[in-house]
């Protein structure tokens, strides 16, 4: 008699919404607030072809992470609080919008190396950058398309 009391007590109850991988936005508490190793959730990873983990590093003082993909390409994010990304449009490229936010690609396409950065503003004096190069140094369109999917996975988390 308990037990079935007991299973009737859980009948009525709320059950918690089931587990999601995919990307919340992430409060604008800044871009400190980030880790550059978990922007990308597993979902995200596949969808940037990526089959690893990446290794977190620092590039000068800014907060970065990488991710290879043996005789495919390597990704970086990177993450700098004191570089605006007025401050980084030097050089070839273009002018992009990612979501909600000012972007520029730059590349160029006329060496025909393999590279290829999408970097984004993420506030007054900060940015947010994706770096991508394949492993035979060939191919820009695809480094961009891959570095530009990275851009979008990113973006809704950046302040």
């Amino acid at each position: 008699m308990l037990a079935a009391g007991l299973l009737l007590a859980g009948c009525g109850a709320q059950a918690a919404p089931p587990a999601s991988d995919s990307p919340s936005p992430v409060p604008r508490a800044g871009l400190a607030a980030l880790a550059p190793c978990d922007l990308l959730t597993s979902v995200d990873r596949s969808t940037a072809g990526l089959t690893s983990l990446g290794k977190a590093k620092t590039i000068g003082t800014a907060r970065a992470c990488d991710w290879t993909e043996t005789g495919l390409f390597g990704l970086t994010i990177t993450l700098d609080d004191t570089t605006s990304l007025a401050d980084l449009r030097t050089g070839k490229g273009k002018q992009l919008t990612v979501g909600r936010h000012q972007a520029f690609e730059a590349v160029d396409r006329s060496a025909g190396d393999g590279t290829c950065a999408v970097l984004l503003d993420a506030g007054r004096s900060a940015s947010a950058q994706v770096d991508v190069s394949n492993a035979n140094f060939r191919d820009t369109d695809l480094a961009c398309r891959r570095a530009e999917t990275v851009a979008q996975l990113i973006e809704p988390k950046l302040p």
